[in-house]
């Protein structure tokens, strides 16, 4: 049997719709980011905040948005590319295993003796590799539209946002195959990753609302990637080791369910 058949497969089946991720995710970054030197730059779009209500203002993060990486941050890293790669990446997630189960390849595969520890560690290196692809483009985009956008940022910048951008999206795609293994059910993988990503920005956006909420970051994936600020300050190691530990102790558990459950034929 060649190596890693799952995954080359996988790859095989979906890069035609990874290229339109990508290609969207261009499409954003190309639309937003050089518009900060018009509204951005000159104290416009700071106008327009104060303008705002302070609630709305911390809830979406916009408290820096008058700065090259608070606007990066707040536009595409924080909102449009967070919800695009969760989109993306926790669809992929309750497909893995559980829409294999429910088309019947599943128990075909392992009845060709692919085993099952193999398919799950497999699918998770799928998940993996496209959303590095995608985080790869953003990256990229963002460093080319960087000077043209007079956003200021640097390269560890960027790279700290894109691995912490990848590190939470990472979360949701793996909760998604974790609960997809444990259940064989597509609709109860996909709905746990999106409730992940959902839980992590909203106790995010409830935590800024007051100092005396600042406790519920500890608990929000969120928070974890982006309150350090990564464009602007860099990695923070820490939280990006829990971030991506989290994915890690997620696979573990896709791999043990499915070493242990029937499969639904």
């Amino acid at each position: 049997m060649r190596a890693l058949p799952v995954f080359r497969r996988s790859l095989a089946d979906s890069w035609r719709p990874l290229i339109a991720w990508a290609i969207a995710i261009v499409a954003v970054l190309a639309l937003y980011l050089p518009l900060y030197p018009d509204i951005g730059g000159n104290g416009q779009l700071a106008q327009i905040i104060e303008g705002l209500p302070q609630g709305l203002v911390n809830a979406l993060g916009y408290a820096s948005i008058g700065t090259g990486a608070g606007y990066a941050q707040a536009t595409f890293y924080g909102l449009m590319g967070f919800l695009l790669l969760s989109i993306a990446s926790i669809s992929w997630g309750g497909a893995a295993i559980a829409g294999a189960e429910e088309s019947g390849r599943l128990e075909l595969d392992l009845a060709h003796g692919v085993g099952r520890t193999q398919y799950a560690l497999e699918s998770a290196l799928t998940l993996v590799v496209k959303l590095a692809a995608l985080v790869t483009v953003a990256g990229v985009m963002v460093w080319t539209l960087n000077g043209p956008a007079e956003l200021g940022l640097d390269a560890e910048g960027v790279l700290a946002a894109s691995v912490s951008l990848m590190g939470l999206t990472l979360i949701g795609a793996t909760a998604a195959l974790a609960v997809g293994a444990l259940t064989g059910r597509r609709a109860f993988a996909t709905a746990a990753g999106a409730a992940i990503a959902v839980y992590g920005y909203a106790l995010n956006a409830i935590a800024n609302q007051s100092e005396r909420l600042d406790w519920l970051r500890n608990a929000s994936p969120y928070s974890w990637a982006f309150e350090s600020a990564p464009l602007a300050e860099g990695f923070d190691w820490p939280r990006l080791a829990l971030l991506w530990g989290i994915s890690a102790a997620l696979v573990a558990v896709a791999a043990v369910a499915l070493r242990r459950r029937d499969v639904l034929g």
